[in-house]
């Protein structure tokens, strides 16, 4: 197998748009704090919070490894379609299991889309349990 192509790194302010339209092109639905200034404000409290694979300049993968100071969460794992299939995603979750182990996490989760069964397949092969007694609430406040 040739080496990869790509790169990973800690995404920069300055890849804020192009990290916006990577999930546009993978089909992840946004969400509220989708916008330039949600992932400015995640920059500014974590600056390692979001990783980001490279690859002749432009952007094929992105993950949000969140440390909370008690647990870490993995959030916003994408993938551009022309680039699946390559191992960017399973870096990328490695890439942030490593990083938050540093950080002291013991336990991680990761937050899935319940329409997406690829994904479940996927996290079930990187190791991850499906945890069926939980269900999360959400509500949006007004800003």
């Amino acid at each position: 197998m040739p080496a990869p192509d790509w790169t990973l790194r800690t995404a920069r302010s300055a890849d804020i748009p192009a990290i916006l339209s990577l999930w546009s092109a993978a089909g992840v639905p946004p969400g509220v704090s989708d916008t330039p200034g949600g992932l400015a404000t995640l920059l500014d409290r974590d600056r390692e919070a979001l990783l980001v694979a490279e690859s002749r300049g432009g952007l094929v993968g992105s993950l949000i490894a969140a440390w909370d100071g008690w647990r870490g969460s993995f959030y916003r794992l994408a993938v551009h379609p022309d680039r699946r299939r390559e191992g960017i995603a399973t870096a990328l979750i490695g890439e942030g299991e490593r990083r938050l182990g540093e950080r002291g996490a013991v336990r991680l989760t990761a937050i899935v889309a319940e329409d997406e069964p690829l994904a479940f397949d996927f996290w079930q092969a990187a190791g991850y349990e499906r945890q069926p007694n939980r269900v999360r609430f959400i509500r949006h406040l007004e800003r």
